[in-house]
């Protein structure tokens, strides 16, 4: 495993939605006990998604960007944690908002999670933790 090479790429929805559904529902419906209809939300479609797949072919994380400029479903798999995949992901959807030429980003961060988003340049906009599917988050805003 550590030697395994991880190619992040822009997903096609129609091609790679099964992998991105695969790492989805691993890290946010059996692992953190998000409702499946929650994490469905029938966005996926319309919106750009990023993909870390192994030189196997097998997905092992997945970040998207919505239309108004939220990156989320940020979701890489347990054992691949702490070797820069989810920053590469996000670093590859700010790259696609730059070129879009968006001046601004925003995600909602699980509380636990907000160090790892400040490394990246987020900021707390100073509005108070609200829960989504049971797990507290925050407004995180990045000025491109």
């Amino acid at each position: 495993m550590q030697h395994e090479t991880v190619a992040i790429r822009r997903a096609n929805w129609e091609l790679d939605a099964e992998s991105i559904r695969q790492v989805r529902t691993e890290v946010f419906v059996v692992e953190q006990g998000v409702p499946i209809e929650l994490e469905i939300d029938g966005l996926d479609p319309t919106v750009r998604h990023v993909l870390a797949v192994l030189s196997t072919g097998e997905p092992i994380g997945t970040a998207r960007l919505l239309d108004n400029g939220q990156i989320g479903r940020i979701a890489v798999l347990k054992r691949w944690r702490g070797k820069g995949i989810g920053r590469q992901l996000v670093e590859t959807l700010i790259q696609c908002a730059r070129d879009d030429g968006r001046s601004a980003v925003f995600l909602h961060s699980q509380t636990q999670a907000v160090p790892f988003y400040e490394k990246l340049g987020f900021r707390k906009d100073g509005s108070p933790p609200f829960d989504d599917a049971g797990i507290p988050h925050v407004h995180m805003d990045l000025t491109l």
